[in-house]
């Protein structure tokens, strides 16, 4: 164990290392280049030419910053010191991070003209032509060099980003393409979908039309009725949801009226129809003052909560209610995560709720609890079949408006199913 946290350890050093090692040396390696050069050049003795070089050489420290600057910098040691690296350089990083032509045309000239003319210039010799001719070629040469090596390398990191982007590119456009296929399959699944249970409730409808023309029991007649209304209030529901899941988007969809989504005002018949013991007290207008959308969500939280009480709370005395949420309480809520000022202010309002329908115009938002007790334990729990998602997809809602959704079980062996939705989300 100690053998291998000690290699650890050395890895992590020789990680950091070589991070820094690989930092530094583009800035440490040309200096060193150019010390290099005006000490061979020029020797170890302090005078004029030893001074400019390693001005020059430590000038490089700063090339990447200001490349300009660094290069005239370097240009009193090409002519004074004779040393070649530290300009070169100096008109090499130019070229890679100002590639002006202008100013790389300039630059060349200067560094041609330092390098051409002796120090002392009284050394210069007008009628040596043939040393002259030498003189300028190699000048020329040593300007062009750098400046070549300079474009070619930037020339390469534009590649480089440019196929960088294209690749980002190809990859966004593949994920468009997936998203197509996954929609296109999703158009698929919800057309297999309509067909099977639109068949089923279909035949749920007959059957109930049956019942209801040849039974002379009244109670049979209502209940058949009951069934025959579920079933085309589903199959309209599920003809909604089928051209929005077809739609390129859900707002598209019900911009164009597919069919007309439940609200508020729905929620008394969803209860009348629901065969459960409710208490329904309704402290809102419906349509009053919220956004259909979060209406929308209420009722489907209502919706949810009854289907669950069917299935597991068979016989259980259920309360609806569906408050406004003052500013303030909103506020409060957020802050104690939703859950313990919607309970107070719930249990505090009582039967007051439906005074204050008059001012849920100045509402921040709408809070949704659906409480029921335990279950009878001599009522037949019916089998009927449960995803397990309805709690999640009903807490999915709320989070996407803005909302919080919070579920659990009660003291006395019920639950409760508490929403709250803001106005300003829909």
């Amino acid at each position: 164990m100690v053998d291998r946290g000690e290699a650890k350890g050395r890895a992590l050093a020789r990680g950091v290392l070589g991070r820094r090692l690989r930092a530094l040396a583009p800035v440490v390696i040309p200096v060193l280049l150019a010390i290099a050069d005006a000490m061979l050049v020029n020797g170890l003795e302090l005078d004029l030419e030893v001074g400019v070089s390693m001005l020059a050489a430590a000038a490089l420290m700063l090339r990447r910053r200001f490349p300009l600057l660094v290069f005239l910098f370097t240009l009193p040691g090409l002519y004074i010191g004779y040393i070649w690296f530290a300009p070169m350089i100096g008109l090499y990083t130019l070229a890679v991070r100002r590639p002006g032509r202008a100013r790389l045309g300039l630059c060349a000239v200067l560094l041609i003209t330092a390098h051409f003319f002796p120090y002392p210039l009284s050394d210069f010799v007008l009628t040596d032509y043939r040393e002259n001719t030498q003189v300028l070629i190699d000048a020329s040469v040593t300007s062009a060099a750098p400046i070549a090596l300079g474009l070619l390398v930037r020339t390469r990191q534009e590649l480089a980003s440019r196929v960088e982007d294209l690749t980002r590119s190809r990859r966004r456009e593949h994920r468009l393409l997936a998203d197509r296929v996954k929609t296109t399959e999703r158009a698929r699944l919800a057309r297999e979908m309509h067909d099977v249970v639109a068949h089923q409730v279909s035949l749920i409808s007959l059957q109930a039309g049956a019942v209801q023309v040849s039974t002379e029991d009244a109670a049979a007649r209502a209940g058949a009725t009951s069934i025959r209304e579920l079933s085309v209030r589903t199959l309209e529901e599920l003809r909604h949801m089928v051209g929005v899941l077809r739609a390129d988007g859900g707002e598209a969809a019900e911009a164009d009226g597919l069919a007309p989504q439940p609200d508020l005002e729905e929620l008394p018949r969803l209860i009348e129809m629901s065969a459960l013991d409710v208490t329904y007290e309704g402290g809102v207008v419906a349509g009053a003052s919220g956004t259909k959308t979060v209406e929308r969500a209420a009722f489907r939280t209502v919706q949810e909560a009854l289907t669950n009480i069917r299935k597991h709370a068979p016989g259980a005395r259920v309360r609806v209610r569906v408050d406004p949420v003052d500013p303030g309480d909103a506020v409060d809520s957020v802050r104690s995560g939703g859950s313990g000022r919607a309970g107070s202010s719930a249990r505090g309002e009582g039967a007051g709720g439906a005074g204050r329908a008059e001012g849920c115009r100045a509402a921040h938002g709408l809070r949704v609890e659906i409480r029921n007790g335990p279950p009878d334990a001599t009522a037949t729990v019916p089998a009927l079949p449960g995803g397990g998602h309805g709690l999640v997809g009903l807490r999915e809602r709320a989070q996407s408006l803005g909302g919080t959704l919070e579920a659990r079980h009660t003291s006395d062996g019920g639950f409760v199913v508490r929403a709250e939705f803001p106005y300003g989300a829909g």
